[in-house]
Protein backbone atom coordinates (compact mmCIF):
# COMPACT_ATOMS: atom_id res chain seq x y z
CA UNK A 1 0.00 0.00 0.00
CA UNK A 2 1.50 3.53 -0.88
CA UNK A 3 1.58 6.42 1.24
CA UNK A 4 -0.26 8.68 -0.50
CA UNK A 5 -3.45 6.00 -0.33
CA UNK A 6 -2.76 5.19 2.72
CA UNK A 7 -2.79 8.86 4.31
CA UNK A 8 -6.22 9.16 1.71
CA UNK A 9 -8.13 6.15 3.29
CA UNK A 10 -6.96 8.01 6.82
CA UNK A 11 -8.24 11.70 5.99
CA UNK A 12 -11.73 9.95 4.35
CA UNK A 13 -12.32 8.24 8.04
CA UNK A 14 -11.45 11.09 9.60
CA UNK A 15 -14.02 13.03 7.49
CA UNK A 16 -16.59 10.67 8.08
CA UNK A 17 -15.67 9.99 12.34
CA UNK A 18 -16.22 14.62 11.83
CA UNK A 19 -19.39 14.02 10.46
CA UNK A 20 -21.13 12.09 13.60
CA UNK A 21 -23.21 15.12 16.05
CA UNK A 22 -22.61 13.55 19.15
CA UNK A 23 -19.79 15.71 20.36
CA UNK A 24 -21.10 18.63 18.46
CA UNK A 25 -24.26 18.39 20.19
CA UNK A 26 -22.53 18.46 23.62
CA UNK A 27 -20.16 21.34 22.16
CA UNK A 28 -23.21 23.29 21.62
CA UNK A 29 -24.78 22.40 24.55
CA UNK A 30 -21.95 23.22 26.86
CA UNK A 31 -21.52 26.87 25.01
CA UNK A 32 -25.24 27.40 25.45
CA UNK A 33 -24.93 26.98 29.11
CA UNK A 34 -21.77 28.88 29.42
CA UNK A 35 -23.42 32.11 27.46
CA UNK A 36 -26.55 31.35 29.31
CA UNK A 37 -25.09 31.96 32.37
CA UNK A 38 -23.71 35.32 31.53
CA UNK A 39 -20.22 34.11 31.78
CA UNK A 40 -17.43 35.84 29.92
CA UNK A 41 -16.44 35.25 26.26
CA UNK A 42 -12.33 34.13 27.79
CA UNK A 43 -14.53 31.61 30.50
CA UNK A 44 -16.10 30.78 26.93
CA UNK A 45 -13.31 30.34 24.74
CA UNK A 46 -11.75 28.81 27.51
CA UNK A 47 -14.35 25.45 28.04
CA UNK A 48 -14.89 25.27 24.18
CA UNK A 49 -11.47 24.90 23.70
CA UNK A 50 -10.54 22.17 26.46
CA UNK A 51 -13.80 20.50 25.50
CA UNK A 52 -12.12 19.77 21.60
CA UNK A 53 -8.99 19.20 23.28
CA UNK A 54 -10.24 16.09 25.26
CA UNK A 55 -12.49 14.80 21.88
CA UNK A 56 -8.87 15.37 20.57
CA UNK A 57 -6.94 13.26 22.85
CA UNK A 58 -9.12 10.54 23.16
CA UNK A 59 -9.66 10.11 19.46
CA UNK A 60 -5.93 9.72 18.89
CA UNK A 61 -5.06 7.63 21.69
CA UNK A 62 -7.97 5.28 20.90
CA UNK A 63 -6.39 5.27 17.62
CA UNK A 64 -2.95 4.54 18.90
CA UNK A 65 -4.59 2.14 21.38
CA UNK A 66 -6.11 -0.17 17.99
CA UNK A 67 -2.97 0.29 16.24
CA UNK A 68 -1.34 -1.57 19.06
CA UNK A 69 -3.32 -4.13 19.36
CA UNK A 70 -3.92 -4.98 15.50
CA UNK A 71 0.06 -5.66 14.87
CA UNK A 72 0.26 -8.56 16.38
CA UNK A 73 -3.41 -10.15 15.02
CA UNK A 74 -3.05 -9.69 11.23
CA UNK A 75 -2.39 -5.86 10.94
CA UNK A 76 -0.02 -6.38 8.10
CA UNK A 77 -1.78 -8.91 6.28
CA UNK A 78 -3.97 -7.02 3.99
CA UNK A 79 -5.62 -10.55 3.34
CA UNK A 80 -6.26 -11.31 7.02
CA UNK A 81 -9.73 -11.85 8.66
CA UNK A 82 -9.45 -8.26 10.73
CA UNK A 83 -9.60 -6.36 7.23
CA UNK A 84 -12.56 -8.36 5.94
CA UNK A 85 -14.45 -7.50 9.16
CA UNK A 86 -13.32 -4.20 9.49
CA UNK A 87 -14.52 -3.30 5.99
CA UNK A 88 -18.28 -5.43 6.48
CA UNK A 89 -18.23 -3.27 9.90
CA UNK A 90 -17.77 -0.37 7.50
CA UNK A 91 -20.77 -1.04 5.48
CA UNK A 92 -22.92 -2.77 8.18
CA UNK A 93 -22.66 0.89 10.27
CA UNK A 94 -23.17 2.80 7.24
CA UNK A 95 -26.53 1.07 6.51
CA UNK A 96 -27.46 1.55 10.03
CA UNK A 97 -26.50 5.38 10.17
CA UNK A 98 -28.97 5.97 7.70
CA UNK A 99 -31.67 3.68 9.43
CA UNK A 100 -30.94 4.63 12.99
CA UNK A 101 -28.74 7.30 13.55
CA UNK A 102 -31.27 9.71 14.18
CA UNK A 103 -34.44 9.23 16.06
CA UNK A 104 -37.86 10.16 14.13
CA UNK A 105 -38.89 13.14 15.62
CA UNK A 106 -38.17 16.86 15.69
CA UNK A 107 -34.74 18.71 16.43
CA UNK A 108 -31.36 16.96 16.19
CA UNK A 109 -32.40 14.10 18.73
CA UNK A 110 -29.71 11.23 18.29
CA UNK A 111 -29.99 7.40 18.47
CA UNK A 112 -28.25 6.87 22.33
CA UNK A 113 -30.28 6.06 25.17
CA UNK A 114 -32.41 8.65 26.83
CA UNK A 115 -30.98 8.00 30.51
CA UNK A 116 -27.44 8.61 28.79
CA UNK A 117 -28.72 11.51 27.27
CA UNK A 118 -29.89 13.14 30.33
CA UNK A 119 -26.58 12.08 31.93
CA UNK A 120 -24.82 13.52 29.28
CA UNK A 121 -26.79 17.24 29.66
CA UNK A 122 -26.48 17.40 32.86
CA UNK A 123 -22.89 17.59 32.41
CA UNK A 124 -22.86 19.98 30.18
CA UNK A 125 -25.09 22.25 32.28
CA UNK A 126 -22.55 22.21 35.54
CA UNK A 127 -19.31 22.32 33.33
CA UNK A 128 -17.75 25.49 34.85
CA UNK A 129 -13.94 24.22 34.67
CA UNK A 130 -11.77 23.58 31.63
CA UNK A 131 -11.12 19.59 33.57
CA UNK A 132 -14.48 19.43 33.54
CA UNK A 133 -14.44 20.40 29.96
CA UNK A 134 -12.05 18.46 28.48
CA UNK A 135 -13.47 15.13 30.90
CA UNK A 136 -16.87 15.86 28.59
CA UNK A 137 -15.16 15.51 25.34
CA UNK A 138 -13.16 12.71 26.15
CA UNK A 139 -16.90 11.23 27.36
CA UNK A 140 -18.47 12.58 23.81
CA UNK A 141 -15.96 10.35 22.10
CA UNK A 142 -16.31 7.61 23.93
CA UNK A 143 -20.32 7.61 23.92
CA UNK A 144 -19.98 7.19 20.08
CA UNK A 145 -17.65 4.42 19.58
CA UNK A 146 -20.23 2.22 18.58
CA UNK A 147 -20.11 4.32 14.98
CA UNK A 148 -16.62 5.40 15.24
CA UNK A 149 -14.95 2.25 15.97
CA UNK A 150 -14.72 0.91 12.24
CA UNK A 151 -13.03 4.23 10.54
CA UNK A 152 -10.55 4.36 13.63
CA UNK A 153 -10.19 0.38 13.12
CA UNK A 154 -9.74 0.35 9.43
CA UNK A 155 -7.18 3.53 9.92
CA UNK A 156 -5.19 1.48 12.41
CA UNK A 157 -4.82 -0.77 10.06
CA UNK A 158 -3.35 1.23 7.02
CA UNK A 159 -1.06 2.76 9.49
CA UNK A 160 0.81 -0.07 11.04
CA UNK A 161 1.75 -0.69 7.62
CA UNK A 162 3.56 2.57 7.21
CA UNK A 163 7.24 3.46 8.56
CA UNK A 164 6.75 5.17 12.07
CA UNK A 165 7.20 8.89 11.27
CA UNK A 166 4.48 8.09 8.82
CA UNK A 167 2.61 6.47 11.47
CA UNK A 168 2.57 9.28 13.94
CA UNK A 169 1.65 11.87 10.81
CA UNK A 170 -1.22 9.67 10.24
CA UNK A 171 -2.46 9.75 13.91
CA UNK A 172 -2.11 13.29 14.11
CA UNK A 173 -3.46 13.88 10.55
CA UNK A 174 -6.73 12.14 11.85
CA UNK A 175 -7.14 13.37 15.25
CA UNK A 176 -6.94 17.11 13.24
CA UNK A 177 -9.44 16.15 10.43
CA UNK A 178 -12.21 14.15 12.81
CA UNK A 179 -12.24 17.04 15.57
CA UNK A 180 -12.96 19.27 12.39
CA UNK A 181 -16.45 20.06 13.35
CA UNK A 182 -15.58 20.87 16.62
CA UNK A 183 -12.88 23.21 15.84
CA UNK A 184 -15.25 25.15 13.40
CA UNK A 185 -18.12 25.00 15.45
CA UNK A 186 -15.52 26.48 18.30
CA UNK A 187 -14.39 29.09 16.57
CA UNK A 188 -17.71 30.24 15.52
CA UNK A 189 -18.98 30.16 18.30
CA UNK A 190 -16.58 32.37 20.12
CA UNK A 191 -16.42 34.86 17.61
CA UNK A 192 -20.04 36.05 18.45
CA UNK A 193 -21.94 33.30 15.96
CA UNK A 194 -25.09 32.80 17.01
CA UNK A 195 -25.77 29.39 18.31
CA UNK A 196 -29.48 29.14 17.48
CA UNK A 197 -28.18 29.97 13.68
CA UNK A 198 -25.92 27.25 13.86
CA UNK A 199 -28.53 24.55 15.57
CA UNK A 200 -31.09 25.75 12.99
CA UNK A 201 -28.57 24.63 10.02
CA UNK A 202 -28.06 21.09 11.75
CA UNK A 203 -31.72 20.51 11.58
CA UNK A 204 -32.52 21.54 8.44
CA UNK A 205 -29.62 19.61 7.01
CA UNK A 206 -30.04 16.56 9.84
CA UNK A 207 -30.78 14.14 6.74
CA UNK A 208 -28.25 15.04 4.54
CA UNK A 209 -25.32 14.66 6.94
CA UNK A 210 -27.07 11.15 7.93
CA UNK A 211 -27.14 10.25 4.12
CA UNK A 212 -23.50 11.61 3.08
CA UNK A 213 -22.11 9.91 6.68
CA UNK A 214 -23.80 6.63 5.55
CA UNK A 215 -23.08 6.35 1.83
CA UNK A 216 -19.45 7.79 2.75
CA UNK A 217 -18.74 4.85 5.20
CA UNK A 218 -20.17 2.37 2.43
CA UNK A 219 -17.63 3.74 -0.07
CA UNK A 220 -15.18 3.47 2.03
CA UNK A 221 -15.75 0.02 2.86
CA UNK A 222 -15.97 -0.76 -0.42
CA UNK A 223 -13.14 0.83 -1.62
CA UNK A 224 -10.79 -0.49 0.75
CA UNK A 225 -12.33 -4.20 0.80
CA UNK A 226 -11.55 -4.02 -3.35
CA UNK A 227 -8.23 -2.11 -3.64
CA UNK A 228 -6.26 -3.88 -0.98
CA UNK A 229 -8.23 -7.26 0.19
CA UNK A 230 -9.35 -8.37 -3.02
CA UNK A 231 -5.87 -7.09 -4.74
CA UNK A 232 -3.62 -8.59 -2.30
CA UNK A 233 -5.69 -11.51 -2.35
CA UNK A 234 -4.86 -11.76 -6.51
CA UNK A 235 -1.10 -10.73 -6.15
CA UNK A 236 -0.86 -13.35 -3.77
CA UNK A 237 -1.95 -15.95 -6.00
CA UNK A 238 -0.33 -14.73 -9.09
CA UNK A 239 -2.90 -13.01 -10.90
CA UNK A 240 -0.86 -9.63 -11.78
Amino acid sequence: MDIVSSFVIVAVAALLHASFQLSVSMLTLLSSHTIGKKRSRNRLVVLTNSFVLGAGVMTTLLLSFIALLVIPIGGRDETSTLWIVSCGSLITIGIAVWLFYYRKQAGTTLWIPRGFARFLTDRAKHAKHPAEAFSLGLTSVLAELLFIAAPLVVSALVLVGLNPYFQFAGVLLYGLISTSSLLLVTMLVTNGFSLSRIQKWRESNKHFLQFAAGSGLLVLGFYVYVDHVVAASVYATGGF
